[in-house]
C-alpha cells in the first residue's frame, strides 16, 4: 500500500494524473471514501492523465459516463446501488469486457464483485484541514510507482 497527503484539490488530481498516465487500459480504479472527499475530482485527474480532454462529471443520475481520449474511461457512480441486480442493469459486467480504463465511486457497494485483476484501490479521507485528504492506493502495487 502506498501513502500520500494531498493538500488541496489541485494536488489530488495531480497524484490521479500521475496513475492515470500509466494504465494501459482493463484495470478498475475502485474508488473508497466519504461524500466530498474528491472521488470525481480524483476522476477528472485520471482522465487528463490517460490523455482524455473532457470536463469530467459525476455520474450520479445516469450512473455511468464514457470519455474517449488515448485510452477510454468509464466512471461510474455506485452510490445507489443496493443488489446484485441494480448492478447488473448498469452493464458494469459488460464494461470489463470492453478494455477500457473503469473507475468506480462508491465501490463499498459493490465490494464483493470487484475484478481481481489490475484491480487499484483507492481510498480518500478527510485529513487535518478541510482541504487535505489521505490517499491511499493498495490492490495491484505495479501502480504503486506512480505516487513514489
Amino acid at each position: 500500500m502506498v501513502e500520500v497527503v494531498s493538500n488541496s484539490p489541485a494536488q489530488t488530481e495531480e497524484f490521479a494524473r500521475k496513475l492515470g498516465s500509466v494504465l494501459t487500459g482493463g484495470e478498475t480504479v475502485a474508488y473508497f471514501g466519504g461524500l466530498g472527499m474528491g472521488k470525481t475530482r480524483f476522476t477528472a485527474g485520471l482522465a487528463k492523465g490517460m490523455g482524455i480532454n473532457e470536463d469530467v462529471s459525476s455520474p450520479t443520475f445516469s450512473l455511468v459516463h464514457e470519455y474517449h481520449g488515448d485510452k477510454t474511461l468509464y466512471h461510474f457512480d455506485m452510490y445507489r446501488i443496493t443488489t446484485f441486480d441494480d448492478l447488473c442493469s448498469t452493464g458494469f459486467f459488460d464494461y470489463l469486457d470492453w478494455g477500457g480504463v473503469l473507475a468506480v465511486e462508491w465501490s463499498e457497494n459493490i465490494e464483493n464483485t470487484l475484478p481481481e485483476d489490475k484491480l487499484i484501490k483507492i481510498e480518500i479521507m478527510r485529513g487535518e484541514t478541510d482541504d487535505q485528504r489521505i490517499l491511499r492506493m493498495s490492490g495491484d502495487t505495479v501502480y504503486e510507482d506512480s505516487w513514489r
